[in-house]
C-alpha cells in the first residue's frame, strides 16, 4: 500500500483538510454516501465525455480521457454492486453543492485552450479532494470491505487528479497552470469552510 500520509500535502496540494467531523456522520449514513458517490462517478465519466467531443481535434484530451471515461464507468458499476449488497437501491441524485461553487470560481471568458485549461483544472481539484475523501473512508470505516473498496478507489483518484494537471500543463505554460492551481486551491478551502458538514455527500 502507497503512504497516502507522507504525500498527501505534495500529491493532492489540498490546502484544507476535510473536517474530522465528517466521517462521524459520514459512517452513519453510508447508504446515502454510496448513492452520493455513485453520481459523482457518473458525472466525473460524462465531464471527461463532454471534453472529448469539444476538443476532439486534441489527441492528447481524446487519449488521455478515453480510458478514464471507461473507468469512472466502471467505478459507477462497483458503486452500484456495493448498494445492492446491502440492500439499497440508486435513488435520485441531489443537488451538488460543492461542484456548483466550484464551477462558479471558474474564470470564464479567455481563450478556448484557456477554458479547456480550467475544465482541467476543475476535474483535478474535485479528483484530489474525492481521494482524500476516499482515503477518510478507508481508514476510519468498520465494514472491512467498503474499507478495502475505498482504498482501490483512492488510489485510482489520485492518478487521475495527476492525469488532468498534467493534461493543463501541455496546454499552457507550467507557470502559468501552478499559478491558476494555486488559486483554485485557496478558492477551494474558502468554499469548504462556508459548507455544512453532512454525512449523505461524498464532498
Amino acid at each position: 500500500m502507497i503512504d497516502m500520509e507522507a504525500k498527501d500535502k505534495f500529491t493532492l496540494g489540498l490546502e484544507l483538510p476535510t473536517d474530522p467531523r465528517w466521517i462521524n456522520v459520514a459512517e452513519k449514513n453510508i447508504e446515502d454516501i454510496l448513492v452520493d458517490h455513485a453520481y459523482c462517478e457518473q458525472k466525473a465519466a460524462s465531464s471527461c465525455i463532454s471534453l472529448i467531443v469539444n476538443y476532439p481535434e486534441m489527441d492528447a484530451i481524446v487519449d488521455a480521457l478515453t480510458p478514464i471515461v471507461a473507468e469512472e464507468w466502471s467505478h459507477f458499476e462497483r458503486v452500484l454492486e456495493e448498494l445492492k449488497k446491502r440492500g439499497y437501491t440508486l435513488k435520485r441524485q441531489r443537488k451538488d453543492e460543492y461542484v456548483e461553487k466550484l464551477q462558479s470560481a471558474l474564470k470564464k471568458g479567455g481563450s478556448r485552450v484557456q477554458q479547456l485549461v480550467e475544465r482541467l483544472l476543475l476535474n483535478a481539484l474535485i479528483e484530489a479532494r474525492s481521494c482524500e475523501r476516499f482515503k477518510i473512508l478507508w481508514k476510519n470505516i468498520p465494514d472491512q470491505a467498503l474499507s478495502l473498496f475505498y482504498y482501490e478507489l483512492m488510489v485510482s483518484e489520485a492518478g487521475h487528479y495527476k492525469t488532468f494537471l498534467n493534461l493543463a500543463k501541455r496546454f499552457l505554460p507550467e507557470e502559468d497552470v501552478m499559478e491558476r492551481w494555486r488559486e483554485l486551491l485557496e478558492q477551494e478551502a474558502e468554499i469548504l469552510k462556508t459548507m455544512e458538514v453532512r454525512g449523505d455527500r461524498m464532498h
